[in-house]
């Protein structure tokens, strides 16, 4: 099999995330949480499905004061999760919580996402790499699921051996990547304007087209009316001239004689009488 698409029919979360996510009822938590309460939240929604961002939760007041401390390594966790990858934590394992299985597929997921953003078409010998994957048919796996977990949308090219993204989850940003966002905002924008430029003059080129399509059809049609008007006049002309050579033809007539009497008729009765 060449191609193997994943494409879902149901509603996609990644278009109603912004509305309905489960990351609400944890920021609730931790609203009324201090301390291991608090750590304890993290372990729960870093293993919770369907949390994929956790920027708002970073953002808590609580959540904050454990970046130093005895469960500093739990807020530093949390962070991986919302801006990391999977490599980032095989490098620096001691920095971070001991991951649970469930929690590790979750971070490789996520850094699928973030490839994602960087490539449409990866590549199998980026992944296997980056996710620290030693065979295809797990990789495989590991991406299927990521589908059906909204994750990702797209398909396996396993003939060319890369994952083709159609649409990939939006991670967290920190706000040091906001210029580099903006940065891309501002190409993106100026990309717009130079189609809708190529666009508008496809359309005046197109009305120029049809203008001048329409004065040379209305040309057609004046010298159509011309040639009949011409034809019709003629036909008038030659119809009145057979008519009138007919009359000047018809009126001279030669008499035959035999109503005619003869000159010398009445002469000749007087003789005889």
């Amino acid at each position: 099999m060449n191609a193997m698409s994943m494409d879902r029919d149901e509603p996609s979360s990644l278009l109603s995330f912004s509305t309905n996510h489960p990351l609400e009822q944890f920021i609730l938590l931790a609203k009324g949480a201090k301390g291991s309460a608090c750590a304890e939240l993290i372990k729960q929604v870093l293993e919770a499905p369907g949390v994929h961002v956790f920027g708002e939760l970073l953002e808590m007041p609580n959540i904050k004061e454990l970046e130093t401390g005895p469960f500093a390594t739990h807020f530093k966790t949390l962070n991986l999760f919302a801006y990391g990858t999977y490599k980032e934590y095989l490098e620096n394992k001691s920095e971070y919580l001991d991951l649970t299985p469930v929690q590790c597929k979750k971070l490789q997921h996520l850094t699928i996402a973030t490839l994602a953003t960087q490539e449409k078409c990866i590549p199998y010998s980026v992944l296997l790499k980056e996710l620290d994957i030693k065979n295809v048919r797990d990789l495989e796996d590991l991406i299927i699921e990521a589908i059906y977990a909204d994750i990702i949308h797209g398909k396996l090219d396993q003939e060319c051996k890369r994952v083709e993204v159609d649409v990939a989850l939006g991670r967290d940003a920190r706000l040091e990547d906001a210029a580099a966002i903006a940065d891309v905002l501002a190409d993106w924008c100026n990309a717009c304007e130079a189609v809708l430029s190529s666009v508008d003059r496809h359309i005046q080129r197109a009305n120029h087209h049809k203008q001048r399509a329409i004065r040379h059809h209305q040309a057609i049609e004046q010298e159509i009316l011309y040639i009949k008007k011409t034809l019709k006049t003629q036909a008038e002309n030659e119809e009145s001239a057979s008519g009138g050579g007919s009359e000047t033809h018809s009126v001279p007539k030669k008499n035959s004689g035999k109503g005619k009497t003869p000159r010398n008729a009445a002469k000749f009765w007087q003789k005889n009488t």
